[in-house]
């Protein structure tokens, strides 16, 4: 049977040039072959995604959010699509009548809930620049972000008030109204004022232009929409300049995509919003519902209740980063490992069969109907009971979790791949495609793709598995960096984004993301080393939750820093009989012993070099986490902020280990 081929040729390779490297063939997705989705007549701006659908579906569903009774969470309480519109306006009359209108930044600062959505909804009426300050950058971030794109109205959620006035005095540079979603004290009320400033509680802010109406500006396709501040993993956060262009291109991309794979939206759709709609991930993902009619319940805000919160909403598509998805997998392994034999049994038979059929080419639902009925259903109604469609993105989702969860959740497991500056999905993982585990899929069909070789770390985007730095190129793309120029410039060349990811073709037309350009260093024996790709395959230990590995050129070994998993490493210690509690054992040296045998054994079955082999590591009991600056918001690793913090622990890693090769 000849393999299956999810892309098509749109330009031929081209060699070495004028001290260019190489580039391979430009490929673009077979469901775009004869050409990208048509522009929607009279969908020109953000703006349009929202009014088109309040005009077909005025009385559906749009916003919900659980009502709170006695103290105890109840069902959702629905905002139609009509009751949001009447909101957005009198929010959008009270901002004009403020004195804001085309052109200036609104900050909008805190956690999802349906007063996010009206300020983004009344930015977008009257050509403001939604720019979202992120919770999770900490004060000083935020402070920066006001003063470098120059807000001058902020929303906030009432809990984040204290943070937003943290910003001061440097803030109320540009800085003139705030907005609570919620109530304001009266402590808050003298504080900003006596800098001269407004603040207004939700309830007072849809008042203030309550006999005003302002006529909306034209909006054109070029012009932005948003300013999306990414984490970036090295210096200050950068201001991705995105167009109402970009977003209503993508949306067409991504409704060819699933209207393709037979999975189109309707308007009876559910979507549970809690990932950040500060990042252009989940923002995409909720524009698309809203331009399908369908609903969005958000969720309490806490992570601990948010298997509760599916319970209630029953969302039918459910999106993730793996660290929610790797929880997922951990709690239903301990089930089934902890439950008795023959439900274990039952179980293991169960995924065998099913997993089998998966790989002859059935579709997952016709794999084993009656097994999805009496085992794996009960998984199924963990995530509501209605879920059809898992999208992960943001980070890579380990191959084996992602297998484990497209046979036991009855739903379609994809993984996406984008940037904030390709406005999130680029590429995604095809349904029942099941030889596309561990990739990202071919190309979303709404741009076009190459490989450009990278000599200097041995990828040749024209070898027969061609490797190389992944570029992308369409309407999807940002319109810079804001008051980085500069920065632009080097990633944007002639028309193509420079990703920074280094992917690997796929015979079926699926991208595999294998390294990152920046992260590889020489050992002093003068290997290279692709650090990237060595934590993914150590990361698949069970007994570890997180790894960090570190080496550089004046050393010829490798060490690491590891977040042991809790329950893995407790239940090792009992059947070894040492009784110490967990911080404790993260020093004991025969922990440690054990978790490096453990990471050997990974290193030896995956066939890695001698010199790929961690030779020391250091326990941390604390997960690496924002608030040391370890990790950005999206779990990408700092390695610079890492390297700083343990600078000690690896000096005497190094120390103790004996820097001598082989040691």
């Amino acid at each position: 049977m000849a393999q299956k081929r999810f892309i098509v040729e749109v330009e031929k390779a081209q060699e070495t040039r004028l001290g260019k490297p190489s580039r391979g063939p430009v490929y673009r997705s077979l469901f775009a072959k004869d050409g990208f989705p048509p522009p929607v007549q009279g969908l020109d701006s953000c703006w349009d995604v929202f009014r088109m659908s309040v005009e077909k579906y005025p009385s559906n569903p749009m916003l919900g959010t659980r009502e709170i009774v006695d103290g105890k969470p109840g069902k959702y309480k629905w905002l139609t699509y009509k009751e949001v519109y009447d909101r957005v306006k009198q929010v959008g009359n009270s901002m004009r009548s403020c004195g804001y209108g085309e052109g200036v930044k609104c900050g909008i600062y805190g956690a999802n809930c349906a007063e996010w959505i009206m300020s983004m909804e009344a930015c977008n009426a009257h050509g403001l620049y939604c720019v979202p300050l992120y919770d999770t950058l900490g004060a000083g971030a935020v402070e920066f972000i006001i003063c470098h794109a120059e807000v001058s109205i902020a929303f906030a959620e009432e809990k984040k008030i204290p943070e937003l006035l943290k910003t001061f005095p440097n803030a109320t540079k540009h800085l003139r109204t705030i907005v609570s979603f919620g109530k304001v004290t009266p402590e808050q009320k003298q504080e900003v004022e006596s800098f001269g400033l407004a603040i207004y509680s939700w309830d007072e802010f849809l008042q203030v232009g309550q006999n005003q109406n302002f006529d909306l500006p034209i909006k054109k396709k070029s012009d932005i929409c948003t300013i999306m501040y990414t984490s970036g993993t090295t210096g200050d956060p950068k201001g991705v300049l995105i167009s109402n262009e970009s977003i209503i291109t993508l949306l067409a991309g991504v409704k060819r995509f699933l209207e393709s794979v037979n999975e189109k939206l309707h308007d009876h759709d559910v979507y549970l919003s809690y990932l950040p709609l500060a990042h252009i991930f989940d923002r995409v993902i909720e524009e698309t519902f809203i331009w399908h009619g369908a609903s969005i319940g958000f969720w309490r805000g806490d992570v601990k209740l948010l298997i509760e919160d599916l319970g209630e909403l029953k969302p039918t598509i459910f999106c993730a980063v793996p660290r929610v998805l790797d929880r997922v997998y951990s709690g239903l392994t301990q089930k089934i490992s902890s439950g008795g034999f023959l439900k274990k049994a039952l179980f293991n038979f169960a995924y065998s069969f099913k997993l089998n059929n998966m790989k002859k080419g059935l579709t997952h639902g016709e794999a084993s109907p009656l097994l999805d009925k009496f085992v794996f259903d009960k998984v199924k109604q963990g995530l509501g009971g209605k879920v059809r469609l898992i999208l992960s993105g943001a980070a890579p989702l380990a191959a084996h979790v992602e297998g484990y969860l497209r046979v036991v959740t009855c739903s379609h497991v994809l993984q996406g791949y984008g940037l904030t500056e390709t406005c999130a999905g680029t590429f995604v993982s095809l349904p029942n495609e099941l030889d596309m585990l561990g990739t990202v899929g071919p190309p979303v069909p709404n741009v076009d793709v190459c490989l450009e070789s990278v000599p200097e770390m041995g990828y040749d985007a024209l070898a027969s598995t061609p490797r190389g730095e992944i570029c992308v190129k369409g309407k999807t793309l940002f319109s810079g960096y804001y008051k980085r120029e500069d920065l632009t410039k080097e990633v944007l060349i002639d028309g193509w984004f420079h990703t920074g990811d280094i992917g690997e073709w796929q015979p079926n037309g699926s991208m595999k993301i294998i390294d990152r350009k920046k992260n590889i260093f020489k050992l002093s024996q003068g290997e290279y080393v692709a650090v990237e790709n060595l934590e993914n395959i150590y990361g698949q230990v069970s007994s570890i939750e997180s790894i960090w590995i570190y080496g550089n050129s004046f050393e010829s070994f490798l060490v690491a820093v590891v977040n042991p998993s809790k329950p893995a490493l407790e239940h090792w210690a009992q059947e070894n009989g040492i009784s110490l509690d967990f911080n404790s054992l993260c020093e004991d040296s025969r922990a440690k012993s054990y978790i490096r045998d453990e990471l050997s054994k990974i290193a030896k079955e995956k066939k890695l070099k001698g010199f790929e082999f961690i030779k020391a590591v250091h326990l941390d009991p604390n997960p690496f986490d924002m608030e040391r600056d370890l990790i950005t918001p999206t779990y990408k690793k700092k390695r610079p902020q890492l390297l700083k913090y343990y600078q000690n622990v690896i000096d005497n890693m190094y120390k103790s280990s004996g820097s001598k090769p082989g040691a």
